[in-house]
Order: structure tokens, then C-alpha cells, then sequence
């Protein structure tokens, strides 16, 4: 069922106009004996190699994303333990690295999520909540945490905005707009385009079995688009494969738990 359910989410509205017209094409050339045996091969190499390729590095893409964003984490919860175990007797410094972890986490959804007139104000977010990780490493220094152990945590934090902002330029610079707009306009128009060739196969055989082959192309084609578009932005929480930002409450109860669970050294 989920295999189904997967599938019946890439036909859309388009995919039924562009099946409609393209039986539409079919019925006006079989009925002004308008037929043209024309080449199949020509989809291949005008449509689905350009396609492939678009869906290909859209999902390589996604794939970078993820592994900025696994390091995102990572670096955050390395930051979060050395506020708990390099200050052991002071509580203070490890709730407040669980709220910054947490402001980052929110921020970074919201930005990502947010619609591109508010990326100013969401991108000033993300940044506060990195300005407020260097203002808590220097309260780290005042508890007498070394300045080797303060350089690392540093390093941490610079590891952490070059993370976000390789997933900021994934946005911002997606597939070759050129190459999305071909890809968009040809597979739209080449199951209407092949009328003829369809209307050929009706005249050739049975009726059902054109219209059946053009309906099918329509489906095939609209769909490859529709894949593409699903994964071309990672972020948007609209495709089955986009990428969940959602993760603030999670990771605080996590860390919340482990706390909890930690026997600090006497």
C-alpha cells in the first residue's frame, strides 16, 4: 500500500490534462487520417536523458544535504556535552547549551521552510543563535575552562556555519534553470506532439490500443517531471523524499534523557 500510495502521489492534475489532450490529439488525427510513424527513439534522446540527469543530480543534492545536516548535529551535541562535562559542577552552562541547541534547531527549520520574502529575518535568526554559541564559549572561559578546550569549541562552531551555509547554497543554486525549463516544456508537449503516431497505431490495430499508448506516454513523461520537481527542493516539506528539519524537541529530549542517565565524576 505504501508502494501505491507513493505512486498515485506524482499523478496530479497535470498528468490528467496532459493525458486528456494528448487523447484529445490522438482522436483529431485518426479522424483527419493525419498519421506519421515517427520515431520513438526520439523521446530517449530528447527527453528522458535530459530528464535523468536532472532527477539524478537533484537527488545527489538531497544526499549533500543530509550529510550537512548530520553534521550540523553532530557538532551541536559535541558542543552541548563539553558545556555538561568540561564545567561538571555547574548545571547552568549545560541547560543553557540545550536552549542554544535548540534555538539553532528552530531556526534553521524556519529558514529553510520559510517563503523567500522572510529569508532576511530567518537568516538573522540562524546567525543569533551562532553569535549567542560564541558568547557561551566565553562564559566557558570565565569558569576556567582551558583556552585549548575554548579554541575546539570554536572550531565546532565554525564547522557548524560552513554546514549551514553548503545547505544554504543548495537552495540557492539548484538544477541549470535552462535545462529544467527544456525538460519541462518538452515533456509536457511531446505526448500531444505524437498524435499522429498514436492515431497511426489506432488505425493499425484497435482503437484502445492508441489512445491506451497515449495515455500511457502522458502518464510515463508528466510523471519523470514531477519527480524532478518533488526532489528539486529538499526543503519544502512537500515530496515524499524532502528532508525533515523538524527535529528541536527531539533532540532535547534526547539530550535531556542522557543527562539524566550520566553518573558525573565526583
Amino acid at each position: 500500500m505504501k508502494v501505491l500510495f507513493s505512486f498515485f502521489r506524482i499523478i496530479d492534475l497535470q498528468t490528467v490534462l496532459i493525458a486528456l489532450l494528448a487523447v484529445l490529439s490522438t482522436y483529431l488525427c485518426n479522424k483527419f487520417e493525419f498519421y506519421a510513424d515517427l520515431p520513438s527513439g526520439l523521446i530517449g534522446v530528447a527527453i528522458i536523458f535530459p530528464i535523468v540527469f536532472s532527477i539524478n543530480s537533484a537527488y545527489k543534492r538531497r544526499e549533500e544535504v543530509l550529510k550537512y545536516f548530520a553534521s550540523l548535529k553532530a557538532h551541536a551535541a559535541a558542543i552541548l556535552y563539553a558545556h555538561r562535562d568540561w564545567v561538571p559542577q555547574n548545571d547552568a552552562h549545560f541547560t543553557r547549551s540545550q536552549e542554544l541547541n535548540k534555538s539553532l534547531f528552530d531556526a534553521v527549520r524556519a529558514y529553510f521552510s520559510s517563503p523567500s520574502h522572510a529569508e532576511s529575518d530567518r537568516l538573522k535568526a540562524v546567525y543569533r543563535s551562532f553569535s549567542k554559541y560564541s558568547l557561551s564559549h566565553e562564559a566557558l572561559r570565565t569558569a576556567e575552562v582551558t583556552t585549548g578546550e575554548i579554541s575546539r569549541l570554536n572550531q565546532y562552531l565554525r564547522s557548524m556555519i560552513i554546514e549551514f551555509e553548503r545547505m544554504r547554497n543548495i537552495l540557492n543554486y539548484r538544477t541549470p534553470t535552462s535545462l529544467r525549463a527544456y525538460s519541462q516544456v518538452f515533456l509536457n508537449i511531446f505526448p500531444i506532439l505524437f498524435g499522429p503516431y498514436f492515431a497511426k497505431l489506432c488505425n493499425d490495430s484497435y482503437p484502445v490500443i492508441g489512445y491506451g499508448v497515449a495515455i500511457l506516454y502522458s502518464v510515463v513523461l508528466v510523471s519523470l517531471d514531477n519527480i524532478q520537481q518533488d526532489l528539486e527542493n529538499p526543503y519544502d516539506g512537500i515530496g515524499a523524499d524532502d528532508i525533515n528539519l523538524n527535529v528541536a524537541d527531539q533532540y532535547e529530549l534526547l539530550f535531556a534523557v542522557q543527562n539524566q542517565s550520566v553518573d558525573k565524576p565526583t
